[in-house]
């Protein structure tokens, strides 16, 4: 997952350190970066609505250590409903939810032990840095920003969960969308990875 994450920071500064003339050349015509984005709320389009998957990874050492202290704070596997509104071309507003399809599960001492896993909700900013055009019709589109998820633990206690995201976005026409995408938790250090697909209205 940092292997995924790396890999398109590292694509998309590659794209911002060229220059504007550049960019105008045949090599980059099908990209738009940043402010020559098309702005899709003149079309009426102003959220997402998506459903997919999202697989949570976690270090053993870490895993141990959230489990001999307290709960860990995502579910492992958990059904994701996503509403991305865009108010902007750029800016984007997701607001998420994952519901656990599955307990979280310990090996202790060679006896696996379940646990219930509480939702997740969360929200944030992500922007819509680069956009490439594969025909008239369909086009890619990578995202990344930072959110902030909220869970409910086992002492009925709220805590807060920083994440990075980020997601790759197949666009075909005006409306379908399928994503893949990457997330790391700050402080949780755990990496998650999200699929789905969706409706833009």
């Amino acid at each position: 997952m940092k292997l995924f994450i790396l890999s398109q920071l590292i694509f998309t500064n590659i794209i911002l350190s060229q220059p504007i003339d550049t960019l105008k050349t045949k090599k980059f015509q099908k990209f738009n970066i940043l402010k020559n984005l098309s702005d899709s709320t003149k079309k009426h389009n102003h959220f997402e609505l998506s459903f997919g998957q999202n697989l949570l990874f976690i270090s053993t050492q870490k895993q141990n250590q959230f489990h001999s202290t307290e709960s860990i704070v995502l579910p492992t596997s958990s059904v994701l409903f996503f509403i991305e509104f865009r108010p902007q071309k750029t800016l984007r507003i997701p607001v998420f939810l994952n519901i656990a399809t599955e307990s979280k599960q310990f090996l202790v001492n060679g006896q696996l032990i379940y646990e219930k896993a509480s939702p997740t909700v969360g929200t944030g900013a992500v922007f819509n840095i680069i956009q490439y055009h594969i025909d008239s019709k369909s086009k890619i589109e990578l995202e990344i920003g930072p959110l902030m998820s909220f869970i409910i633990d086992k002492k009925n206690e709220i805590r807060f969960a920083p994440i990075i995201a980020s997601r790759i976005k197949i666009c075909r026409g005006e409306n379908f969308v399928m994503y893949l995408g990457a997330n790391y938790s700050l402080g949780v250090d755990a990496f998650g990875l999200m699929y789905g697909t969706g409706t833009v209205f």
